[in-house]
């Protein structure tokens, strides 16, 4: 049996399925069913490092940000 995709895959899923029209609605907080504090918390913990939010740096530059051109007058 394959992994499971996760909270925030099941999550992005729905919603791509509430846009196409299936006639779904997400579920508010605190109402049965919908995912707890608890839930998203655990889920932080279990993230892999590729779905982690990266910097706007550049690797290629060792971390420093890239001076900006300055428009010629």
């Amino acid at each position: 049996m394959p992994p499971k995709k996760g909270l925030y895959a099941n999550i992005q899923a729905k919603k791509k399925r509430i846009a196409k029209g299936s006639g779904e609605k997400m579920r508010k907080p605190g109402q049965e069913g919908a995912p707890s504090t608890k839930d998203f918390k655990d889920a932080e913990k279990t993230a892999k490092k590729s779905q982690a939010k990266t910097s706007t740096r550049s690797k290629a530059t060792g971390g420093k940000a890239k001076a900006s051109k300055k428009a010629k007058p």
